[in-house]
């Protein structure tokens, strides 16, 4: 199973055959949205727009665990995750497309983005974000839509909602980084407890604010490149999901993430918590695991 995260922009999938419309509710509370299910070109895919349709939820609101446990209880094995970014960098221009393979959080600590805690703790790899398998899929799929595309890059994840300012913006350069957003390494960090294999699609929109001949970014410039890319972006989807599909086993490991990450003697766990978990840590709770 694909699960496709649209971000600001992208709030359905055309071409989904059997479709159909599921509610959940998690120990975590609601997900952003209903999950639309369904067949694409023959893979069966979930999506779920991230900030619900309409846009109705901040990035810092978005129940990011409520989505990639509903992912998983769906029975979701890869994420594929798009979302609009700023550009950092003079040769990302916007309407290119990025698939980025590291991050630097500089969110605020307003968002969970652990399933661990209340008795358990876990403490997953998280050296390599991104699963390498799936992000060579999507750069593949990007080339053949006829995308200009970049092969990895460091997010920077800030809080928002607010754009950066002009010193900010010019601080991220000079760390490294590539794009920045407000949204993926918090689906990142919970899709690798998940155990579930994710990778980006980063519609390149604005050159942030530290470009001198480009204006400052606004919304209106964001969604008009994003209109553009969003096409682009089902293409990709289109052609990666096939593919995707034989990702797992490839060696990236992303399907084992927890095997030696729990560190909370398994007698100790409380009942309720080991119940609210059991889709991600049941398998290694049990005797001799």
């Amino acid at each position: 199973m694909i699960g496709v995260i649209g971000g600001s922009g992208l709030y359905e999938m055309e071409g989904l055959e059997q479709v159909k419309r599921v509610r959940l509710q998690t120990p975590f509370g609601d997900p952003s949205d209903e999950f639309i299910t369904g067949i694409l070109n023959g893979v069966p895919m979930v999506f779920l727009p991230r900030h619900g349709r309409g846009h109705r939820y901040l990035p810092s609101e978005v129940n990011y665990r409520a989505n990639i446990y509903a992912m998983k209880l769906l029975g979701v094995e890869r994420i594929i995750s798009v979302s609009a970014v700023g550009s950092l960098k003079e040769a990302i221009v916007p309407g290119h497309i990025v698939i980025p393979d590291q991050f630097i959080d500089r969110t605020k600590g307003l968002r969970k983005d652990t399933f661990f805690g209340d008795g358990v703790v876990a403490h997953v790899g998280f050296g390599d974000p991104t699963c390498s398998c799936l992000s060579d899929v999507l750069m593949r799929s990007a080339l053949a839509a006829g995308a200009t595309v970049h092969r990895g890059g460091t997010y920077i994840c800030m809080e928002g909602p607010a754009f950066s300012t002009r010193a900010e913006s010019f601080m991220y350069r000079s760390l490294g980084g590539d794009i920045i957003g407000m949204t993926n390494l918090t689906e990142a960090k919970l899709a690798r407890e998940a155990e579930i294999c994710y990778g980006v699609i980063a519609l390149s929109t604005d050159y942030d604010c530290w470009h001198d001949s480009h204006e400052t970014v606004s919304v209106d410039a964001i969604l008009a490149v994003m209109h553009q890319n969003v096409t682009m972006a089902k293409q990709i989807i289109r052609l990666a999901a096939a593919e995707a599909l034989a990702t797992r086993g490839c060696g990236c490991g992303c399907g084992s993430a927890l095997q030696y990450a729990i560190v909370t003697d398994r007698g100790l766990i409380p009942t309720e918590t080991a119940q609210k978990l059991d889709p991600i840590i049941g398998k290694y709770l049990k005797k001799g695991v």
